[in-house]
């Protein structure tokens, strides 16, 4: 992504300050419709960046960066599921905003779920972007958190680095990116940073990966009916290939349609055309 656009985008940076954080976020606003894109795990809101542009002209858009995030406070507790939620009402009440569209990706799939179950007033629709541990998990599975640590894709940047060099050779072996195009490198390195030791490693705090991974294994995502009108995107690569893992979407989700995208996990960042269009065609119809 050449220098000039990477300059448009931070001139975007907005700042909420709550009781226990300062929430960063970028903000598209041109379009009157409310929209609030939220990244999944180990992610910040410049992942959004091609959606942001390609929706702005019909939604008033924030992406934030979710606490313990990209350039959002990192607090030494506070990052259960309910903690997010939490701070997305206090920023969309900060922009008087009583309802909005939610785009969620991953683990924050789960956690807008959970939100739609809880309150689904504040949700005019939902776009749940291939999400992962929507139900919750069992107790014996914590042992094994430290090799999920070591293995999972979005977790591998945590580092430590001894360069950036060396983090950026690390980020080209991962399926976020895949092709390692000027957007993904705008979101690595948005993304990382050189700790106090003069090592380098993600914004995103060890803190913050152990609070939710507890968080998950206690909550589950989907637990009554939810009426809202939801796409479920299904990247050819994802988590969800399976009748089984769809189950928990289409017994509670009564207003529910899957779309099929190209790319895996992380489409928006590795087919970012196809996953835009599929989005803005829901948007649209609602």
């Amino acid at each position: 992504m050449e220098a000039a656009r990477l300059s448009q985008i931070s001139t975007q940076q907005r700042s909420l300050t709550l009781p226990d954080l300062q929430l960063s976020y970028l903000e598209w606003n041109r379009g009157q419709e409310p929209l609030l894109l939220l990244h999944g795990m180990a992610d910040h809101s410049l992942v959004w960046v091609e959606l942001g542009d390609f929706l702005q002209e019909r939604y008033h858009i924030l992406a934030p960066d979710l606490r313990g995030h990209g350039n959002s406070g990192k607090p030494a507790t506070g990052y259960c599921s309910k903690d997010i939620i939490s701070d997305l009402e206090a920023l969309m009440q900060h922009q008087g905003w009583d309802s909005a569209h939610v785009v969620a990706h991953s683990w924050s799939a789960k956690v807008a779920a959970l939100w739609a179950t809880q309150n689904p007033k504040a949700i005019r629709s939902l776009v749940l972007i291939d999400p992962f541990f929507i139900n919750s998990m069992p107790r014996w599975l914590k042992p094994t958190f430290p090799v999920l640590y070591r293995t999972l894709p979005f977790l591998k940047m945590m580092g430590p680095f001894a360069s950036y060099e060396q983090a950026a050779q690390q980020a080209q072996q991962l399926k976020q990116y895949r092709g390692w195009s000027a957007l993904q490198q705008a979101v690595f390195a948005a993304g990382i940073e050189q700790k106090p030791n003069g090592q380098w490693g993600s914004k995103f705090v060890v803190q913050a990966r152990d609070e939710i991974f507890d968080d998950v294994m206690v909550v589950a995502g989907l637990t009554e009916p939810v009426s809202i009108p939801t796409l479920f995107i299904q990247p050819e690569q994802g988590l969800n290939r399976t009748e089984w893992q769809l189950k928990p979407y289409k017994t509670y989700l009564k207003n529910l349609e899957i779309a099929q995208v190209p790319g895996n996990h992380w489409c928006f960042l590795v087919e970012p055309i196809a996953f835009n269009q599929a989005v803005a065609e829901f948007l649209a119809a609602q």
